[in-house]
């Protein structure tokens, strides 16, 4: 039994057409534009920082003023509170030592050259 020859046939109309074409999406801006835009942030940036070194060098600046300004203040109040001190110290000293005659608040307690420095060292 032999079958008739029947030769393989493209369908009516003819194959679709091959698509060898890339069909790739758009990937973002070009180069160009990227360029311009890390350009104009850096700008940015830089005056920016400008600005700041400005600001931060005008604080100092007022600062370093402002201390000029404050030091003869800061230093008597230091001296009056030294002086409080020292005035306590000796109304302390006098409270407590009352009762022993001769004795004098604030007067040094080495009454022998002995313990009067260096320039006065007694060689035996």
């Amino acid at each position: 039994m032999s079958l008739p020859y029947r030769q393989d046939m493209p369908p009516s109309g003819g194959f679709e057409s091959i698509k060898y074409k890339r069909n790739l999406p758009f990937r973002g801006p070009g180069g160009i534009v990227i360029l311009a835009g890390v350009t104009g942030i850096v700008t940015y940036g830089f005056y920016q920082l400008g600005k700041g070194n400005i600001e931060k060098r005008e604080l100092i600046r007022e600062r370093a003023w402002s201390r000029i300004h404050l030091v003869p203040l800061l230093l008597a109040e230091g001296d009056r509170d030294t002086y409080r001190r020292e005035q306590a110290a000796l109304a302390r000293e006098k409270e407590i030592m009352k009762d022993v005659k001769g004795w004098e608040p604030g007067q040094s307690v080495y009454n022998n050259a002995r313990y009067r420095g260096v320039d006065s060292i007694v060689v035996l």
